[in-house]
């Protein structure tokens, strides 16, 4: 091979390479660009009192992402999220407003707000352990699955009140159940209690999977589900495990979203599921399973809150916001499968 074929096969590789990096940091780069468009663009966007707003509109939508990437991560997808978020907000805005009701018995217990917590998180966590065995003892779709279960819990959080909302969900001193608004309208030290919430999750969640054997089950079972069963995995356990933690943090964000309005509505978190798996997306998850990571998943949310506060400050509609949402969507899985056949070819 002569010194310049071997030099001009020796740059094409740098630029590879360097191609392939720029892949990798694309939701980085885009929340950079993002963030200096509308800084230049939107008044009053750069402001300490701005950036906690948009900091609060992240938390519940990076929240939601954080369980949905564990799902992704295994090669499935979970549509019923926003509905958990509606039902879960309803359960706790029942048992505030009118307690848990025991005609039988002739009483009514009213909870305190941990207990309320404690119930309102058992009840999401347990829908996606249904959701689990859908996918894995039934043998049903996930898309087919958690869309069923999508309707199922807003059906049951439009039931718990007829339709009506639970309003004024600040408790009541004699009952003892004071205090639920802190949730999410609080702070510790000057910092929002949501966000704080979604440091904790976030790192939990990124610890889990990254240095954990559970989180390198997780990327097993998407990787290659059948080396994974074989290699000893036991798959099922980690999809139920998976779609419980989904769940679960569906069930967090519902609590925020009521405890924020001092109200449960039961058509509380409607599309929620589509900027979360969007965030997801973004983050740089494979939605084939077995790549993605938790921290480029919180870069994706803040890309969409970003992206959504700061066409709201420029005044642009609604509609045309769904467009750009959609168009950024669309580009984010063309450069994930350019980055992918890129590594694929420099081997």
């Amino acid at each position: 091979m002569s010194n310049a074929t071997a030099t001009a096969k020796s740059g094409s590789t740098d630029n590879t390479s360097v191609l392939l990096l720029l892949l990798k940091l694309r939701t980085f780069i885009a929340l950079i660009v993002v963030t200096l468009f509308f800084a230049l663009m939107a008044p009053n966007f750069v402001s300490v009192a701005n950036a906690i707003i948009i900091s609060k509109h992240v938390a519940i939508n990076a929240i939601l992402a954080i369980g949905i990437t564990y799902v992704i991560l295994t090669g499935g997808i979970d549509l019923s999220v926003g509905s958990i978020v509606g039902l879960t907000g309803m359960v706790a805005g029942g048992l505030l407003a009118h307690g848990l009701q025991l005609p039988m018995l002739g009483i009514i217990i009213y909870p305190n707000v941990l207990e309320v917590v404690c119930i309102a998180l058992l009840v999401g966590t347990a829908i996606g352990a249904i959701n689990g065995l859908l996918v894995t003892k039934l043998g049903v779709a996930p898309f087919i699955a958690t869309l069923g279960t999508l309707y199922v819990a807003r059906g049951a959080a439009l039931l718990l009140s007829g339709g009506a909302t639970f309003s004024n969900l600040v408790g009541k001193e004699e009952l003892g159940n004071q205090g639920y608004p802190i949730i999410g309208s609080g702070n510790v030290l000057g910092i929002p209690v949501s966000i704080v919430i979604l440091v904790v999750l976030a790192l939990v969640a990124a610890y889990v999977a990254q240095r954990t054997p559970f989180g390198r089950k997780v990327y097993a079972v998407g990787g290659n589900e059948r080396a994974a069963a074989l290699s000893g995995v036991r798959v099922d356990r980690i999809k139920i495990a998976v779609y419980m933690i989904s769940g679960f943090c569906a069930a967090v964000v519902g609590l925020i979203v009521s405890s924020q309005l001092v109200a449960s509505h039961p058509a509380s978190g409607e599309t929620f599921e589509l900027n979360a798996i969007a965030a997801a997306v973004l983050g740089g998850t494979s939605l084939s399973g077995g790549r993605g990571l938790i921290g480029g998943t919180i870069i994706g949310a803040f890309v969409i809150g970003v992206l959504s506060d700061g066409l709201v400050m420029m005044g642009v509609s609604e509609f045309w916001q769904m467009v750009i949402k959609g168009l950024v969507i669309i580009a984010a899985v063309v450069l994930d499968q350019l980055q992918r056949r890129l590594a694929a070819s420099n081997g």
